[in-house]
């Protein structure tokens, strides 16, 4: 590469550039010229104390990140609101002030913004990519914004390298491409450069990175926070949503499809779900711990890489979440919304976790930008609810209220709002100590050891998707070294895993391991909580059945499936060669919601073809309705049948030795109900030893 992207662009008074730094690499600064000692940490008190805002070396670098993009977000930019309440179900007035927790029963509105983190605004709801949960609690006390992910750790452990991840994991800046993806050179380097990213990269090439819906994945704070009590007692605090209709991911081929039959996937479902009553539900969990427990545990609880195994501290539900509402306006909603970290309401406090730290300066820095203006809050949807909003702050860009009078300051003799010691937030005292430094605490040291026990907690199947996952990005990225060095980093977390990832690149050999800061931990057990499937939902309630109909289907038995299907709590759309419908065996006609080009079983979460000797005939001429039935089988998706659709499968490349347990012949009533019985486990995942090159038995 050449040097002179390293060079003032800016000639002297003779004319001539100067190189910034002597010898064979340049020394980075900050944009006022000055060199950079520590690009990897915010200026702390101590090794694990608060940040400073004297660190002028990220403020700066986080303010450039925050102002790079308009009029979108710089992430999180693809979202979808809607509103809903909060219901507290068990009092927490023993842990905590805050007034939300202390009254079971007790309602509060709130709004909820979904995202996908690296996509730009008009991308597709199906990357592969980590999903923003954010929720914004309108309290008796002020907004609080729990800023969370459907995942619950991060990349990085310090707010200095925030930029540079987003940076790399974003489409690169040369050529603008790829786009929601991270499956390209800059992504892998920054990651194989890094290695605290190792847990998270778990995460993310596991199937929480596809779910089905936002229905159908959990949430989490990501980081430790407080609960503070009215006489200053602190407790460590952790903060879970778990989706009552449980978790549910879509498998990846699938994701690319069902991106092209409806980019807007997640949206529609969210917002169909609402409007046809059937509002989605989350419980809101606490993972409740003192220091004694901080103290004990092997790693560190201010560490965002690090999650605390709900085996050792056990999720205590407090409460549930209902979202019943879509927005009035998208744009005036769930475009203007602003989410801060450090709004928290009293009784809800910090720690010193240095990701934390730098997003509560970040994140008020970035509105300034994309609302344009410090009174962002009086665009309703930011407005508090519950309280009055009482202080002498006038002016500025688009100020929509004043305080009457002639005050703007306070003390002042004139009278008006005055701080409450006893109402107001105090925060917590804690003592700090230490040398002012730019460094990482020792405690974060080990990046492997948690990447491996969530690896060895999935189940066979969820690491056979991880390992594909990390075969099909690191296949985009150009540059041979950095798939290695990838793989360097699996054998620390399993060799098997690595071998797997290896053999699908075809490197020529596996390469040393990369060494480990700290020693890896190799008999952390493995926990069920972090796998998908050894949770599986309760029921088929909240998904969709894709019913595939033609001229002379049976009407009595489509009656049947439908009653069984609605009976379930699940909803059905009606597939036909014509949008018009389909003439059925009764003489009427039976309007369809899509036609078969439009509404591929990829939007589906089960498939029933309905079909007479007629209808297969014709279907097994169409490519589209071939692609249904094929897609549906590699899928692994049961699939309700009548014995006339079979010569129509065989057609489609499905013959009868592959009818497995998911294939249920539909000939009666109470056939209908065994198929929605056999619906319930979502998927037959031994078929993917069928359908897949790099399955192994």
């Amino acid at each position: 590469m050449s040097d002179d992207i390293y060079r003032d662009r800016n000639p002297g008074a003779g004319g001539e550039t100067h190189q910034i730094a002597e010898g064979d690499t340049p020394v980075l600064t900050t944009q006022q010229g000055v060199p950079v000692a520590d690009d990897q940490n915010t200026l702390r008190v101590g090794a694990r104390g608060p940040a400073l805002l004297e660190d002028f070396h990220f403020r700066e670098k986080i303010f450039h990140f925050d102002h790079e993009r308009i009029p979108e977000r710089v992430v999180h930019a693809r979202g979808f609101g809607v509103h809903g309440y909060f219901e507290t179900t068990e009092s927490l007035a023993d842990l905590t002030r805050a007034d939300l927790f202390q009254r079971a029963g007790e309602r509060t509105p709130v709004f909820v913004r979904f995202s996908t983190v690296a996509g730009n605004k008009g991308s597709f709801d199906l990357a592969r990519d980590v999903r923003g949960f954010a929720v914004k609690f309108y309290t008796k006390e002020g907004n609080w914004d729990l800023v969370g992910n459907n995942i619950p750790v991060f990349f990085i452990q310090d707010a200095m390298k925030f930029p540079d991840v987003v940076h790399a994991a974003k489409q690169e800046p040369d050529r603008g491409f790829p786009q929601a993806q991270t499956a390209h050179d800059n992504f892998w380097d920054f990651i194989t450069l890094t290695p605290e990213s190792m847990h998270m990269v778990m995460w993310i090439m596991s199937d929480r990175t596809i779910p089905r819906s936002f229905r159908f994945m959990e949430g989490f704070g990501v980081h430790t926070f407080r609960f503070i009590t009215d006489d200053g007692r602190s407790t460590f605090v952790k903060f879970h949503w778990k989706p009552k209709l449980g978790l549910q991911s879509v498998m990846w081929n699938e994701a690319v499809k069902i991106n092209g039959a409806d980019p807007d996937f997640h949206r529609r479902d969210l917002w169909d779900a609402i409007t046809l009553g059937d509002p989605p539900e989350w419980e809101l969990g606490v993972q409740v711990f003192d220091d004694a427990f901080a103290d004990s545990f092997e790693f560190d609880i201010l560490d965002s890489t690090k999650i605390i195994a709900e085996e050792l501290v056990p999720v205590r539900v407090v409460g549930r979440l209902v979202l019943d509402r879509v927005v009035d306006n998208f744009f005036a909603e769930t475009e203007q919304v602003a989410f801060c970290t450090q709004n928290v309401v009293p009784g809800i406090g910090f720690t010193n976790d240095p990701l934390l730290q730098g997003r509560n300066f970040s994140y008020l820095d970035t509105q300034l930008k994309r609302l344009g203006s410090p009174n962002f809050t009086h665009i309703p949807i930011n407005q508090p609810r519950g309280c009055p909003v009482m202080n002498f702050q006038q002016d500025g860009h688009m100020a929509m209220r004043n305080p009457s009078g002639r005050v703007n300051y306070e003390p002042n003799s004139w009278g008006g709002p005055r701080e409450s010691p006893e109402r107001g937030y105090r925060h917590f005292v804690a003592p700090e100590a230490g040398d002012k430094r730019q460094i990482r605490s020792e405690t974060f040291a080990d990046h492997y050891s948690q990447a491996r026990q969530f690896y060895v907690s999935q189940t066979g199947v969820e690491q056979k998707h991880i390992a594909d996952a990390l075969v099909f990005e690191l296949s985009k990225c150009e540059r041979e070294d950095i798939r290695a060095r990838m793989v360097s980093h699996l054998r620390n977390i399993d060799e098997g895993l690595a071998a797997r990832v290896a053999d699908g690149l075809g490197l020529a050999e596996i390469p040393t391991a990369a060494p480990p800061a700290a020693p890896v931990i190799q008999d952390l057990p493995a926990s069920d909580p972090l796998s998908i499937l050894k949770r599986p939902p309760p029921s088929f309630r909240g998904r969709k059945v894709g019913i595939l109909i033609a001229d002379g289907s049976d009407a009595d038995l489509l009656e049947a499936l439908v009653d069984a299907i609605e009976a379930e709590g699940a909803i059905y759309e009606l597939i036909a060669p014509k949008v018009g419908g389909a003439r059925l065996s009764d003489g009427a006609l039976q309007p369809a919601q899509q036609k078969i080009d439009g509404g591929p079983s990829v939007l589906y979460d089960a498939v029933a073809v309905i079909v007479s000797a007629e209808g297969a005939a014709l279907l097994g001429m169409d490519k589209p309705a071939k692609d249904f039935v094929s897609d549906a089988f590699a899928h692994c998706k049961v699939i309700g049948h009548t014995e006339a659709a079979l010569p129509f499968f065989e057609r489609a490349g499905v013959m009868a030795a592959d009818l497995d347990s998911g294939f249920v012949p539909l000939s009666g009533d109470d056939d209908a109900e065994t198929f929605v019985q056999a619906c319930r486990q979502l998927r037959v995942w031994t078929r993917e030893l069928k359908t897949d090159l790099d399955a192994v038995a």
